[in-house]
């Protein structure tokens, strides 16, 4: 099906969009909206029911398919398929790797490590679950099972299903020449049907758990915006406050948007990434520092050493539903944002080979998240264990403040609380920025610089979710909108696996692609890029041709 385009005057498209995806994917937005205000009470209730039903009957699906996509990921590392470069042997790389990281990593967890950085580990230490340790409340053994579950949690599930996502896209957008949209994907498993119904199925599921996975992060970025201005300045605490906080913050987020990706979202990760710097090594230097720096590497141990356990236990012995509220919402968390964050890290990782970007984007941010973890968590359990205490009070009455409530215990507090909300301003901004611009590439087709105007459409809807979800149900809300619209993208990730495998056997062995490096191909060193230059013109007869 061909775009629908409108054009002003000078000939620019002002719309270019594809109709089915975009009208369909707007019309369930807008159904979801209206119903929700119809009965306020009534839809808490039902998101409280469906959240509880999804992660009671498939919430062993969502432990198989996470972990089936990390070995695979860890597998596909070791083939020889991780010598393709992404676009070809002659592409060179778009970003720096710090840009490159600092983009990826925005994208992929800001909001989220500020949110539960210091809560996750607080709240396993003084309710820890029934298995598979069984630790009693506030003893040693519920402090390193805390510190093990939010290794989990936020350790390397999550990124192989960013990777795999962002992955298939790159490969078959910048290595077959397919539109950089999710539809691509499933080209040797569907063909040309991916132009078709089937491909519009694809792209609006990925659509609305991009949508959704990103308003359930900006929900709960805005509640922690909203603690750190009541404890800096004491402002009020409401639900009217986060609407506003909601309308400001999108506003800007929608001027970074039309700036786009080089003036905006670069040079906001960027920020972000500095300033998370600044109060990590704050905490760091002026926190129990010998004590981090033990927990760093015991925390570490105890997450490989249990890592089996951790990762298949589905709570069938203890009968408890402790993971509906953790695991089960994390996985679908993750899996509703891996359109979101899998497009946006393909769209920025052009010229990588695929062992360096599953290297990459698989364990290094997995490294800097462990490290978050073990300052902000292992340095309010010191402060509960062995000091004042207090800290787990305040995250049980309001999680969103328990950062704020930690930062308090040490020296500036004031200062480093403001600096807290200012960074989860910031991480709000890009993950509504790289949101918007992935849901307008998908709706427009694949087509990487689609209209300002449909880009500005969607950071507003993302805005107006977010706030519709605070309304109908708050957190419980917002964990049903991820684990809702994740399951079925799951069965997706699934059958990504096989086509990435099809797609990348076609592009090596039928088109006799050279996967030797330089060296081996007898390229003298220094003209690598002359090289690569004249593979990606096919002057040599070696480039990669159309599907057939």
């Amino acid at each position: 099906m061909h775009n629908l385009v409108f054009k002003n005057r000078r000939g620019e498209a002002v719309i270019d969009l594809n109709p089915v995806v975009f009208f369909v994917s707007a019309a369930v937005i807008v159904l979801f909206v209206a119903i929700t205000l119809a009965n306020v009470d009534a839809a808490a209730r039902a998101f409280n029911a469906v959240q509880a039903t999804i992660a009671t009957y498939t919430g062993w699906f969502f432990v198989v398919v996470v972990n089936v996509l990390l070995f695979f990921m860890i597998f596909l590392l070791f083939t020889r398929f991780g010598r393709i470069r992404l676009g070809g042997n002659g592409a060179r790389p778009e970003f720096s790797h710090l840009g490159w990281f600092a983009m990826l990593f925005s994208a992929g967890m800001g909001i989220g490590l500020l949110f539960y950085g210091v809560a996750e580990p607080i709240f396993h230490y003084v309710t820890p679950p029934g298995s598979p340790h069984a630790a009693d409340p506030r003893s040693l053994l519920a402090a390193e099972d805390a510190m093990g579950l939010a290794y989990l949690h936020w350790g390397l599930h999550a990124w192989a299903i960013y990777a795999l996502v962002a992955l298939c896209l790159a490969f078959f957008a910048f290595n077959r020449g397919l539109p950089l949209s999710i539809r691509s994907a499933f080209y040797p498993l569907l063909g040309d049907a991916i132009y078709r119904w089937p491909g519009h199925v694809i792209d609006i599921v990925a659509t609305l758990a991009t949508l959704f996975g990103v308003a359930t992060s900006l929900g709960l970025g805005v509640r922690q915006v909203n603690g750190g201005l009541n404890y800096l300045f004491g402002l009020d605490q409401s639900l009217l406050i986060q609407m506003v906080l909601i309308a400001v913050i999108t506003a800007m987020a929608t001027v970074s948007v039309v700036l786009g990706l080089g003036k905006g979202i670069r040079r906001l990760s960027e920020l972000n990434m500095t300033l998370a710097g600044l109060l990590l090594l704050f905490v760091l230097g002026v926190g129990p520092t010998l004590f981090l720096l033990n927990g760093f590497v015991e925390n570490l141990g105890f997450y490989l050493q249990h890592f089996p356990t951790l990762a298949t236990w589905t709570e069938t012995y203890t009968r408890t539903q402790w993971q509906n509220d953790w695991t089960v919402f994390y996985w679908g968390w993750w899996i509703a944002w891996s359109p979101f964050v899998g497009m946006f890290i393909a769209r920025v990782s052009y010229g990588r080979t695929i062992r360096e970007f599953i290297t990459v984007v698989l364990f290094v941010p997995t490294g800097l998240t462990f490290l978050w973890f073990t300052v902000f968590g292992d340095s309010a359990l010191q402060i509960e264990m062995f000091g004042g205490g207090g800290i787990a009070a305040i995250a049980q009455e309001d999680v969103a403040r328990s950062l704020f409530a930690f930062l308090d215990q040490l020296p500036l507090a004031f200062i480093t609380g403001l600096l807290a909300t200012l960074l989860v301003m910031t991480f709000f901004i890009t993950s509504s920025d790289s949101g918007s611009l992935v849901i307008d590439i998908i709706t427009a087709g694949g087509k990487t610089e689609p209209p300002t105007a449909q880009r500005v459409f969607w950071a507003v809807s993302e805005g107006v979710v977010a706030a519709i979800l605070l309304v109908g149900g708050g957190l419980a809300a917002l964990q049903t909108a991820t684990i809702t619209t994740g399951l079925p993208f799951a069965i997706l990730l699934l059958m990504m696996c096989y086509t990435l495998v099809k797609g990348m056997q076609y592009y090596v062995y039928e088109q006799q692609i050279d996967l030797r490096s330089w060296e081996e191909q007898g390229v003298p060193v220094g003209s690598e890029r002359e090289h690569g230059t004249r593979l990606q013109s096919g002057e040599d007869g070696t480039r990669a041709g159309e599907w057939e």
